[in-house]
């Protein structure tokens, strides 16, 4: 794996999951508590035995730079030729910010090419999954590929979303198309196409030679799905590698929290019984940067019906939070989070440093980071009262409240 650089591409606006995209990138959004969205990818090339990573940023990137520096490159040796770098748009080769996919690899082609590398795998930062690259580094050696392209089976309504292939007996892709308005099923199931997870490896030489040349093409988006993969299918080696997860679940987990709902979905998850997204295996860390906090505490235990008990049911609890006498279900709670005597917290997420008033009601709802709920406030009951005080409420009716949008700035 020393001959593999990995590119991360982190990024994307991710307009679709404002507010909390404000004032941060979607990569680096929290996501289970005690993770950022990112270290998802991050943790997959580590444990794959990829130690040479090149995290290339463009919007909002000081808290995942910060988030990368501090929790990162403690886990590697940079004497050992290891390393994680975040690279920003630098305008070498032109004067603009990236155009496309493709684009942001080419700009930055110098950092590639100076590490040497036989293989280059091409990752989104945006993901929620587990896998090995290794074995799809393997398998693209095998079949003495130009590019491999891991792929997931979706739903005829989800491929729109996605790039879409077709494939022989060999899983040679023979067609191509980015998200197209009628996908093409898969021959052995008519309700699902096979589906592009944006997870590339290109055999490094062949990878420089596409890239040039699509930068010269005026008339390019200079985009992999939609420029490069498409012109090379007919006369190059391409492959599609079935995505094998290494979460130990029956059915493979793999998530775009692309909108405030798949986001929220994705977090509710967690909190199952049996969730589908195992955070707890040993044999795959999800590794992040994990701040020197006391452990979570719960407190008063005082004697039912009117006596304050702090508990919290089927939920995640981070480091330095206290319950004290409040009561949560069904939720993701963050670090240094504060829920105050006689409050109730049902199937939400409250990020870090977030305080919740005595006798407040808080369900379904987002908060991000550090806001303060007062004493007596309701949020996730009235929607259209949520709609009035400024917050944002989603398609399926959850509450999103930004750092700027904290209860004590609204008047009802």
């Amino acid at each position: 794996m020393d001959s593999i650089v990995a590119v991360v591409l982190a990024g994307g606006k991710g307009t679709r999951l404002e507010p909390l995209t404000r004032d941060r990138a979607k990569p680096a959004v929290p996501f289970g508590g005690a993770y950022r969205i990112i270290d998802f990818t991050l943790s997959n090339c580590l444990n794959s035995g990829i130690r040479k990573m090149l995290v290339l940023t463009q919007y909002k990137a000081m808290s995942l730079d910060r988030h990368i520096n501090l929790g990162w490159r403690r886990f590697l040796c940079h004497e050992l030729g290891e390393f994680i770098d975040v690279v920003p748009p630098q305008q070498r080769i032109d004067e603009h910010w990236y155009q496309g996919t493709a684009d942001a690899v080419y700009q930055n082609i110098y950092a590639i090419e100076k590490e040497r590398p036989d293989y280059v795998v091409i990752l989104a930062g945006d993901h929620i999954y587990k896998m090995d690259y290794a074995q799809l580094v393997a398998a693209h050696k095998e079949k003495n590929a130009d590019l491999t392209i891991a792929a997931l089976p979706v739903s005829i309504a989800e491929a729109t979303q996605f790039g879409v292939m077709q494939v022989d007996g060999t899983d040679r892709i023979i067609g191509f198309e980015e998200k197209p308005a009628k996908p093409k099923p898969m021959p052995s199931d008519p309700n699902r196409a096979l589906a592009s997870m944006g997870i590339y490896v290109f055999t490094a030489r062949f990878l420089f030679e596409q890239l040039c040349l699509d930068a010269t093409k005026q008339t390019s988006q200079h985009d992999f799905g939609r420029n490069i993969i498409p012109s090379i299918i007919d006369s190059h080696r391409v492959f599609a590698f079935p995505f094998r997860d290494e979460n130990r679940k029956r059915d493979a987990y793999w998530r775009d929290v692309g909108t405030l709902d798949a986001y929220y979905e994705a977090n509710m998850d967690l909190v199952a019984v049996d969730p589908l997204l195992n955070l707890y295996d040993a044999h795959w860390p999800i590794r992040s940067y994990l701040p020197s906090l006391p452990p979570p505490k719960f407190v008063f235990a005082e004697p039912e019906p009117n006596g304050r008990r702090g508990t919290a049911l089927d939920s995640i609890v981070c480091l330095g939070s206290v319950i004290s006498g409040g009561h949560v279900e069904r939720s993701v709670i963050g670090s240094n989070v504060r829920v105050n005597s006689f409050a109730v917290v049902e199937d939400s997420i409250l990020f870090e440093g977030v305080t919740i008033g005595r006798h407040a009601k808080i369900r379904r709802t987002i908060i991000d980071k550090g806001v303060h709920i007062p004493e007596g406030t309701t949020i996730g009951y009235d929607l259209a009262q949520d709609r009035r005080r400024g917050f944002t409420v989603t398609e399926n009716g959850v509450v999103c409240i930004a750092k700027a949008e904290g209860a004590e700035h609204f008047v009802d």
